[in-house]
């Protein structure tokens, strides 16, 4: 493979790093047209326009809009059939996702200060979330759970999956998940179809509050047009991977590493940092000799010559400073003591520690959230969370005597901003 090989000590580094990580998601035009139509129809019409779109997009006719929704008793049956191996790693990793989780709950909170007036913040979880799975060739159980099991861990009432299922076919590892999370109702529509429904509510298909869960462009398209209609969780972009080394793990788990995250499409990043040159050269062959085994080589391979780079830096400092730059959503730190160099880092979606910790154990089962920033958001944003299904309200209840302080300075502030009413609200409690 023609993987893309850059040195700091270049002169145009610099550019040249800047060139690499460049991805600029086009907007496509008659994409965004098709979706903008579709949310309108689907604001107008409710269940009529889904079903039409399901029946167009899907291959799927289905008889009336009840029989969008999926019996529990479905879910129930597809994880009681699963094999005992399925099973049984499913379980392990909805433990370890669900005990992660219960670490994030936040608490609501309260203090009096000197004159008795109270003040606080009361966390109070959303009342109904959906959640967009995706069906067909790109079928993920483990997306179930990380979106499912912190919504269920922050107390949401109510959890609403879509999951779109082509030409009728169920996977029956994603029902088994959404059994196993706890998920209320489950419809067998997708694309910007569904997420419209979960928008806008129909008959049948309730309004929620906030979307979360990956989807194809259309859907994408669509969640960023809901915005503000309901919450969402983030709009992703490619996957990437940060490897940085320190030339002493086995390259054939490096070069792994890196396929790990290539094969998801051809725009995924995988970067590798290094301060050893003859380990970047074994690593590189080890990718020509591994590429050969992949299913999914021509991803893997296109995705390394377009969007991947094999990079020697100076030293490991450099490298952190690198990473920081880059803030990649995932960064391998794979060195003999990760804990010294953990307090360089900055900005990264998830950072895996030490030498055995592959990125794929957090896509499934580590326990931490595989949902996380991309294309350099990870600078100001947060992998998926409890949080992220909890909302807080303030809190301020004013005493009497406190009612005579804080007049003073909110009326003496509102006159200065010319808010008359603003003014005389806070005085009318300043003397009574």
């Amino acid at each position: 493979m023609n993987i893309t090989r850059l040195s700091t000590q270049q002169a145009d580094f610099d550019a040249a790093l800047t060139r690499l990580l460049a991805f600029e998601e086009t907007a496509d035009e008659k994409l965004e047209v098709t979706v903008a139509a579709i949310l309108a129809d689907v604001k107008k019409r409710g269940d009529a326009a889904v079903l039409e779109y399901t029946r167009k997009f899907d291959r799927l006719t289905l008889a009336d809009a009840a029989a969008m929704e999926l019996p529990k008793s479905e879910l129930q049956a597809a994880f009681d059939g699963l094999p005992a191996d399925q099973k049984s790693a499913l379980e392990r990793a909805a433990r370890r996702v669900t005990s992660y989780h219960q670490k994030q709950i936040q608490a609501s909170w309260s203090y009096a200060d000197e004159d008795g007036t109270l003040l606080g913040q009361q966390v109070t979880p959303l009342d109904r979330v959906g959640l967009y799975v995706p069906g067909g060739k790109a079928a993920y159980p483990s997306s179930v759970l990380m979106n499912a099991l912190p919504a269920k861990v922050a107390g949401v009432s109510e959890l609403i999956m879509v999951v779109p299922t082509p030409d009728g076919i169920k996977n029956q590892l994603v029902l088994a998940a959404a059994h196993l999370s706890g998920v209320d109702r489950v419809f067998t529509i997708g694309g910007a179809q569904a997420v419209a429904a979960l928008a806008y509510g129909t008959a049948t298909v309730p309004k929620v509050d906030k979307i979360v869960g990956p989807g194809n462009a259309y859907v994408a398209a669509a969640k960023r047009r809901v915005f503000g209609v309901c919450g969402i969780d983030m709009i992703a972009g490619p996957s990437e991977i940060l490897v940085i080394c320190d030339g002493y793990t086995d390259p054939d788990w490096v070069a792994m590493d890196l396929f790990s995250q290539a094969e998801h499409d051809e725009l995924a990043q995988a970067i590798l940092l290094s301060p050893d040159a003859a380990f970047i050269e074994a690593v590189a062959a080890c990718a020509d000799k591994l590429l050969e085994q992949m299913p999914r080589k021509d991803i893997i391979k296109t995705a390394l010559e377009n969007r991947g780079a094999l990079i020697q830096v100076a030293d490991l400092d450099e490298a952190c400073r690198i990473a920081n730059r880059i803030a990649p959503e995932h960064l391998e730190l794979s060195v003999a003591d990760p804990q010294d160099w953990l307090p360089r880092l900055k900005h990264a979606g998830a950072i895996f520690m030490g030498r055995y910790t592959s990125e794929a154990l957090g896509d499934y089962c580590a326990g931490p959230n595989h949902v996380l920033p991309t294309s350099g958001t990870a600078r100001f944003s947060s992998p998926l969370g409890v949080y992220d299904f909890q909302k807080r309200s303030s809190l301020i209840q004013v005493s009497a005597a406190g009612a005579q302080t804080l007049g003073d300075i909110a009326s003496t502030l509102a006159f200065g901003e010319g808010l008359q009413a603003h003014a005389q609200s806070a005085l009318y409690r300043k003397n009574g």
